[in-house]
């Protein structure tokens, strides 16, 4: 298990510093023991991981030609976090709620890249029929319950869908609810008022929910050290009686690993887990972000971490796969996500007649 290491000092100065402190900690967590995996789920998570780092970067080649407007946050650098929680999870029968870096979530919730790159282009298609855009992607089918432009605003949301389940089994008497509800948000978000309010919440009810941090080190332009008087945010957990685990957010199989001991304690009825993953994000906070806050040195030492890569070098190195199948497997996701593209392109406009549609109650 990862739950346990020592405190590192607190750091408020230089940014060289809080990069050190946060590479220390990530290295401090290295030889946990990870999840075990076969060939089957082995290639799924590498087929989704390579999804969604090929979907983003087509996102950044479409907004950079000017096919693609308005603000759009992608997610390269932190896949093991979708690929690992949601890997790990029940698809439309477990719960998601994402932020505004939405993208790969959706991804791995199983909507289909065509909708999501449709959504992306404003289109009749797309998962929110153009209505959301890049931050606001939903679909009830796939029980992604949206993503949202304010940090923390998916919190509650996912509080109630948690809430939900729990209700449904000791109130109705529905054996068979037994869901989970993945809240995905930042660092940032961590030192706002419906963090703390929710984590109180959910220990005191016992609700099955995992709060899964994406500590990728940066608000937007604020270091995280600068914003928080503890750095290490799993360490929040205690103060509600609440398991907290730090893992290694660049490792697919710790994070999946961690979010199978926090679903196996929701389904049994034991409550929450809020689960830390340290990771980094390989672009800007923003397609519109010059990204010249960030050093050089830091950036380089981030993209030696690779999630895909370590993920690829495990996977050959265990013999579940060669070389020459991920090649055949990233050649298939480069092609689904160029037909995701000419699939938007062509997609119809919503119909201005039904401009206040799903907005009014019918």
């Amino acid at each position: 298990m990862n739950e346990i290491i020592s405190p590192t000092p607190h750091q408020t100065s230089q940014e060289p510093i809080q990069h050190r402190e946060h590479a220390d900690r990530i290295t401090n967590l290295s030889g946990s023991k990870p999840a075990e995996i076969n060939r089957e789920i082995g290639l799924n998570l590498f087929k989704d991981m390579t999804l969604g780092r090929r979907f983003e970067d087509k996102c950044a080649e479409m907004y950079y030609r000017g096919k693609m407007f308005g603000f759009v946050h992608l997610y390269n650098g932190q896949e093991a976090i979708s690929t690992g929680v949601i890997g790990a999870m029940r698809r439309k029968h477990d719960w998601f709620c994402s932020t505004y870096r939405d993208h790969v979530h959706a991804l791995s919730a199983g909507v289909p890249a065509k909708e999501v790159m449709s959504e992306l282009f404003g289109k009749e298609t797309g998962c929110s029929k153009g209505r959301g855009g890049s931050m606001h992607l939903f679909s009830k089918e796939h029980h992604l319950l949206g993503g949202y432009a304010f940090i923390g605003e998916g919190i509650p949301v996912a509080l109630g869908a948690a809430f939900s389940s729990k209700y449904k089994k000791e109130a109705l008497k529905n054996n068979n609810s037994d869901s989970v509800t993945a809240a995905f948000f930042g660092d940032g978000t961590c030192n706002i008022g419906q963090f703390y309010e929710c984590l109180n919440m959910a220990q005191l009810w016992k609700l099955p929910i995992i709060f899964v941090v994406e500590n990728n080190k940066w608000a937007i332009g604020m270091a995280h050290d600068r914003a928080t008087s503890e750095t290490e945010i799993w360490r929040k957990a205690s103060a509600f009686g609440m398991p907290g685990e730090e893992i290694d957010g660049m490792d697919v199989l710790a994070v999946r690993e961690a979010t199978q001991r926090a679903l196996e304690r929701a389904r049994a009825g034991e409550g929450p887990t809020l689960i830390e993953c340290l990771t980094y994000r390989f672009r800007g906070h923003s397609l519109a972000d010059p990204d010249e806050l960030r050093s050089e040195k830091e950036k380089d030492f981030w993209s030696k971490k690779d999630p895909i890569k370590k993920l690829k070098n495990d996977l050959v190195k265990s013999g579940l796969a060669s070389d020459e199948e991920l090649k055949v497997i990233e050649k298939t996701i480069d092609l689904e996500v160029n037909e995701a593209v000419e699939f938007a392109i062509s997609a119809p406009e919503p119909d201005p007649s039904e401009l206040t549609k799903y907005i009014w109650a019918e």
